[in-house]
């Protein structure tokens, strides 16, 4: 038991620190939308108009993470999970240095958005086949009990990604908004060159995953794809209807947020959001595991109806105290929504894992979380900014957030759990124990 344990700290660990690296990446893109890549990129006289264009690049590396996750789920589920994760990890390095080395369209014109948006797609590649590929790593080392915990070292990776990545920023921008328009933005994109090294180490040391290893049918799929789509389809259909809070409201949170609190009418002062984002990752980056935890002890499942519940409760005020400015409140509501979704999040990566026997496992998650964040995290910021622009209302964005969750919560019912030590060609009834595992 020991070695088990011991071989699953060394998964959750590298999967924590890669996806870290991985979501660091996407993260300071993110950001970068938010404040500077509308006027730099894509000049307009209406600044809403550029803060949408802007967003519809941070749109597309969420619709080409499915074909992420097709490609690399093939390599993952054919080769493994570690060869994978290597290839999206240097991947996902190499375009984030690369955003930060562009030139402007006042110097290039037309090509600077042009090759924005190719950059962004790779990096949209790498993450779709990231995700799912960590998950497993850090889910199938574990024991069957502790699924949830472990699972929860490869969530852990996103609050510790947006803190580093908000936190940056938040230091760069008390040295002006000038600098940070007249190249200081590419600091936080240059610095991931020295991240990749880092990454790349940790996860060289780590073995490949066990569920891989065995000699199950999965492994004899010439086309892992075929397969997913043949037996997997209601799960992974299921499992885009579970993600709308866990992927779309994080950046309704987030993202989102940002923008419509700097923007015109409310003009609160970026580094005061930059500051409360920045906080609220690491109030999230330390609930994160204790979370994970509790959903071992009192059902993942159950973790996520409470996560979706209290999003709802603490995002609209959230949305609603921004007008009037009143900093504490900020701060408060920032970091309270953030603790709410990480019950949404915490749980997400064993439930997902869970909801597919090992056959073509890596391919099936992999697609369902990529399509599910194209849906939903794509373009929930657009969706929400197009949302005040035609109604002049944040009760629409409100709205539209607790319909996702309501979703989220049907659909986390009807998920289907299996356990990994029963052997893959039982049948399962709908008993279910205090895990949220169907036992046979």
């Amino acid at each position: 038991m020991t070695s088990t344990h011991s071989r699953a700290r060394r998964a959750g660990v590298a999967a924590f620190v890669g996806t870290t690296i991985e979501w660091y990446d996407f993260y300071v893109y993110a950001t970068a939308a938010a404040l500077v890549f509308g006027p730099l990129f894509f000049p307009s006289e209406d600044p809403l108009a550029e803060t949408a264009a802007a967003f519809a690049t941070f749109a597309i590396a969420f619709l080409v993470r499915p074909f992420g996750g097709i490609l690399f789920g093939h390599i993952g589920d054919k080769l493994g999970r570690r060869v994978s994760l290597v290839i999206t990890l240097l991947l996902m390095g190499v375009a984030t240095v690369l955003v930060g080395c562009l030139p402007t369209y006042e110097t290039i014109g037309i090509m600077a958005p042009i090759l924005l948006i190719l950059l962004r797609a790779l990096q949209g590649l790498a993450v779709g086949g990231e995700w799912g590929g960590a998950v497993l790593m850090s889910v199938e080392h574990a024991p069957e009990k502790s699924k949830t915990f472990y699972g929860g070292f490869t969530q852990l990776g996103n609050p510790a990604g947006a803190l580093l990545a908000s936190g940056v920023f938040a230091i760069m921008s008390r040295f002006g908004d000038d600098f940070i328009l007249n190249g200081g933005w590419r600091i936080p994109f240059l610095l991931s060159i020295v991240l990749i090294g880092v990454g790349l180490w940790v996860r060289y040391r780590v073995e490949e995953s066990p569920v891989f290893e065995q000699k199950i049918e999965g492994r004899k799929q010439s086309m892992p794809l075929a397969f997913a789509l043949r037996n997997n389809w209601r799960p992974i259909l299921l499992g885009i209807g579970l993600l709308p809070i866990s992927t779309g409201g994080y950046y309704l949170a987030t993202t989102f947020a940002t923008a419509y609190a700097t923007g015109e009418p409310i003009s609160i002062n970026a580094q005061v959001i930059l500051d409360a984002m920045t906080i609220a990752s690491f109030i999230e980056f330390v609930v994160t595991l204790p979370v994970a935890w509790l959903g071992d002890k009192w059902g993942r499942k159950n973790i996520m109806y409470l996560g979706l519940l209290t999003s709802v409760l603490t995002f609209a005020p959230f949305m609603l105290i921004l007008p009037g400015r009143v900093e504490p409140l900020i701060f408060l509501f920032a970091s309270l929504v953030r603790i709410a979704m990480s019950a949404t999040y915490a749980p997400i990566a064993a439930i997902l894992a869970q909801m597919f026997r090992p056959q073509a496992r890596y391919t099936s998650i992999a697609l369902s979380y990529g399509v599910g964040a194209a849906i939903w995290a794509g373009f929930s910021p657009w969706f929400a900014t197009q949302l005040i622009a035609w109604t002049g209302d944040i009760w629409s964005v409100i709205a539209m957030f607790t319909g996702m969750a309501v979703l989220a919560a049907i659909c986390t019912r009807l998920a289907p759990q299996h356990s990994d030590e029963a052997p893959a060609t039982a049948s399962f009834t709908a008993r279910t124990d205090t895990t949220g595992i169907r036992q046979p």
